[in-house]
């Protein structure tokens, strides 16, 4: 018989992440749809195939080692410079395990992404709003139109090309009495702050402080 005894004043092996014990099961088990798992600043982030992700988050809500049964959030990322210009992320909760989840996919931008809806209903909202933020399509969705922005909106701005001028914005008028198209005002009340001012209480001298000297 083999001693497996640790060997005297030997440091017992550390038992390894949960993270990570959650990473290794769902590569176990969905590792065809897996592109990458990473763990950084205490979440874990799961990269996957986007055809894959009804299938995967199925798996996370009804497998017992996780029990994502909370969707959070759904949201994308631009990327301009990629082929695949587009990352959806999506945010799980799981009260059960008392752990969170983030999946994440590259997505072209005439690549359709099939909607959660069926799985999770809470999606719905998620998707409209990626949907105009963004221009990112979910297959299988039963109303995707835009959520936010006014009707007839050109343009999705989230997008980094998206322009600060020359499009229209749509609204009703009451003194005209009728919808009216006007260009688009992105007022930025802000933009003249002075960062130099003191703040009450400060400890040390910033430059500008002389501004709150009172005169002799």
């Amino acid at each position: 018989m083999t001693d497996t005894t640790p060997a005297a004043g030997a440091a017992p092996e550390a038992a390894p992440h949960p993270l990570q014990v959650l990473a290794d099961r769902i590569v176990a088990v969905r590792g065809a749809d897996v592109v990458d798992t990473r763990i950084a600043y205490g979440e874990l982030t799961v990269t996957i195939r986007a055809e894959a992700i009804v299938d995967v988050v199925r798996f996370l809500m009804t497998d017992d080692a996780c029990k994502f049964s909370t969707l959070v959030d759904i949201t994308a990322v631009d990327h301009p410079e990629r082929a695949a210009r587009f990352d959806v992320v999506w945010h799980f909760l799981s009260m059960y395990r008392n752990q969170r989840i983030r999946l994440k996919a590259a997505v072209a931008e005439d690549e359709m992404v099939p909607s959660l809806t069926g799985v999770n209903p809470s999606a719905n909202w998620f998707e409209r709003e990626i949907f105009d933020m963004f221009g990112i399509l979910f297959s299988g969705h039963p109303d995707l139109r835009r959520i936010l922005t006014d009707y007839g909106f050109r343009g999705h701005p989230l997008r980094k090309d998206f322009p600060t001028t020359g499009y229209v914005e749509v609204r009703y008028d009451e003194v005209a009495k009728r919808v009216v198209y006007e260009p688009v005002k992105l007022v930025q009340d802000y933009r003249q702050f002075d960062f130099l001012s003191p703040w009450e209480g400060a400890r040390y001298i910033l430059p500008g402080d002389d501004k709150a000297t009172p005169k002799p």
